[in-house]
């Protein structure tokens, strides 16, 4: 149980993305309220053919609307409508533990971090099942990879943010992709991040995930690439041309050699096709270096757009704090 006094003259703001959650969304914004009085929790109804405004108004939940369908379109919106202090971020379907709202933004605030992760600890298959299980872990490491950090639970929709965290955030995908997106964003910048165990269980009955394991695991493998495609342009059109300089290797080196031993190049057709894919590839590479010089142009205006807010101040409180469990992700570069 949370209490108004604790963070006191903090500007809390709880986001909860729903399309058809009646059955959930009153207990988590009960919860929610329980967690973080203080807080403003808006609940941002995604096309829902159900009761789920209703309910989430009737348990005392401002009520806001977005028509584009994906959790990344109600993130953008309502990233960009909403004002405040510290964000909080959690879905409507009753799976997170939302009475640990309040530790995500004590974590936050004392560290102070930009980015809190509340990393899940399920009990039971069907809370998540394993396919899940190895996709976050595929993908999880695949952006330790590009990136040099690792987040353990990259793929969690419990989070706690920022002011200069959310306001410096492009919003660019459009559906399950964006919890992988707010994850790089964290490593793009190299912000403060932490993480905080928290708990994951099935949803209740009565309600349909809407994720889907290979549909959506392909589209976060694809937003990876791109990423890195954008974001590490050296890295990807290196690979490229490299992949391609051993397939003009293999074509070419037995036409050179014949010529050296013949004095004629009998395979001529082969021979020009060698040497194109060759100067592909050195086109590839040329092209990633220029892209890198963009690239890092990019980097440097979303690192002044971040440095434009103010740093979470730590909120001094004379309630007894008990051990969260908290580990720090990373640091400020």
């Amino acid at each position: 149980m949370g209490s108004v006094r604790e963070f006191a003259g903090v500007d809390i703001a709880v986001i909860v993305p729903c399309h058809n959650e009646v059955v959930a969304v009153g207990k988590v914004v009960s919860e929610l309220r329980a967690a973080l009085p203080s807080a403003s929790v808006y609940v941002y109804d995604n096309n829902s053919t159900d009761r789920t405004a209703a309910e989430a108004r009737a348990a005392g939940a401002i009520v806001r609307h977005e028509s584009r369908k994906g959790k990344g379109n109600v993130v953008r919106r309502a990233f960009a409508d909403v004002d405040a202090d510290v964000y909080l971020l959690i879905d409507g379907d009753d799976t997170y533990d939302a009475s640990r709202a309040g530790d995500l933004v004590r974590l936050l605030l004392d560290g102070p971090y930009d980015h809190v992760v509340g990393a899940r600890r399920h009990s039971n298959v069907a809370a998540y099942r394993p396919g899940h299980t190895l996709g976050n872990r595929v993908l999880t490491s695949a952006a330790a990879t590009l990136f040099g950090r690792e987040i353990s639970d990259m793929l969690s929709g419990f989070r706690a943010f920022s002011r200069r965290y959310v306001k410096s955030f492009p919003a660019l995908s459009r559906e399950f992709e964006i919890e992988t997106e707010l994850t790089l964003h964290s490593l793009h910048l190299r912000v403060p991040v932490a993480e905080i165990p928290v708990g994951y269980k099935e949803r209740p009955s009565g309600g349909e995930s809407k994720l889907r394991t290979y549909r959506d695991g392909l589209r976060i493998l694809r937003w990876i690439i791109g990423v890195t495609r954008v974001e590490r342009p050296t890295l990807f059109h290196g690979v490229l041309a490299g992949v391609l300089g051993v397939v003009s290797l293999i074509l070419g080196v037995p036409v050179v050699a014949e010529y050296l031993a013949t004095g004629l190049v009998p395979r001529f057709p082969t021979a020009v096709l060698a040497s194109t894919i060759g100067l592909a590839a050195i086109l590839l590479l040329a092209l990633g270096y220029v892209l890198s010089a963009t690239s890092h142009a990019r980097q440097e205006s979303a690192r002044l757009a971040y440095l434009r807010q103010a740093a979470p101040q730590p909120v001094e409180v004379d309630i007894p704090i008990e051990s969260s469990g908290a580990t720090a992700a990373g640091s400020l570069a």
